[in-house]
């Protein structure tokens, strides 16, 4: 019996040395592959989060931001503080995105969307056009830079509510204009038909910005598209229906490029960020698949 004992004794104690082998080979084992995992990642990259990678430029820019706010230098345990925190950030991000915030947050769905658009404008930063391109862009839109010219106007204004219903008021307007252009005096028209303006335009020669002032984008933008002597459609802005006759028109002056190539390049360099964005939002609308309702509510 004293034999068997010793025997299951020296079991024992084998069993027992080949468990605590094993256990220091597993934690040798696993720091081994920590440090091989650590050893896979890019040189441009200083962690992973469940795939997504930690960028060393992000790192340093953070790094660099507590260092701005330090008199002394920033030691390892510091730089290691940084990390975890960027780790932090991603896990939340990432969290967050699992609990479909992205969609139906209204906040952070607009700040991603300005986020997006923001980075295809700068996509065009370093834009920059040709001499052929930057001279033929000005012969085209010339004018956008130059002075707009001078309108000389005739506006006569219906009220819509509360004075009258909008359909009547938009009638009354259809027949003032077909009586201009019958060529009654505009006067006599204007006294049958219209309303008195609360600030009635001046008699001479505006430039389109003081129109929009006095009548509103609307009814300057219908006069810029006429030809002297003509007569708009009615125009509804601001509760009111408009008609307009151009009696007169001064000619723009476009400058030379040389005086307005700084402002050139610049208009040049945001339609190219405006096309960019025009450009992502056709392919993810070619790539992607949008049904609509034939129906809207």
């Amino acid at each position: 019996m004293r034999d068997e004992g010793e025997a299951v004794g020296r079991r024992t104690t084998v069993l027992l040395a080949l468990g605590a082998a094993l256990g220091i080979a597993a934690a040798v084992a696993s720091l081994t592959e920590v440090r091989s995992a650590r050893s896979r990642l890019p040189d441009e990259v200083v962690a992973q989060v469940n795939g997504v990678a930690i960028r060393r430029p992000d790192f340093l820019r953070a790094v660099g931001a507590l260092a701005s706010d330090r008199r002394t230098e920033l030691t390892e345990a510091d730089r290691r503080h940084v990390l975890d925190r960027l780790i932090d950030e991603e896990l939340l991000v990432q969290y967050g995105v699992d609990l479909g915030l992205v969609r139906s947050d209204r906040r952070v769905r607009g700040d991603l969307v300005s986020a997006v658009l923001a980075a295809q404008v700068a996509s065009v930063d370093d834009f920059e056009p040709a001499e052929d391109e930057l001279r033929a862009y000005y012969a085209e839109h010339g004018d956008f830079f130059g002075n707009p010219g001078r309108l000389r106007l005739a506006v006569l204004s219906v009220r819509g509510e509360p004075v009258r219903a909008q359909d009547e008021a938009e009638a009354r307007a259809r027949e003032a204009a077909t009586a201009l252009r019958g060529g009654e005096d505009f006067d006599a028209v204007a006294s049958r038909l219209g309303d008195v303006m609360v600030a009635p335009l001046p008699d001479g020669y505006l430039p389109p910005a003081k129109v929009r002032e006095y009548v509103g984008p609307a009814v300057a933008a219908a006069a810029m598209a006429l030809r002297p002597g003509e007569v708009s459609e009615p125009i509804a802005s601001g509760g009111g229906v408009y008609v307009v006759r151009l009696i007169d028109r001064e000619a723009g002056q476009r400058p030379p490029l040389a005086d307005v190539e700084p402002q050139v390049r610049a208009e040049m360099k945001r339609r190219a960020g405006d096309d960019a964005v025009r450009a992502v939002l056709e392919r993810l609308r070619h790539e992607g698949e949008v049904v609509t309702a034939e129906d809207l509510p």
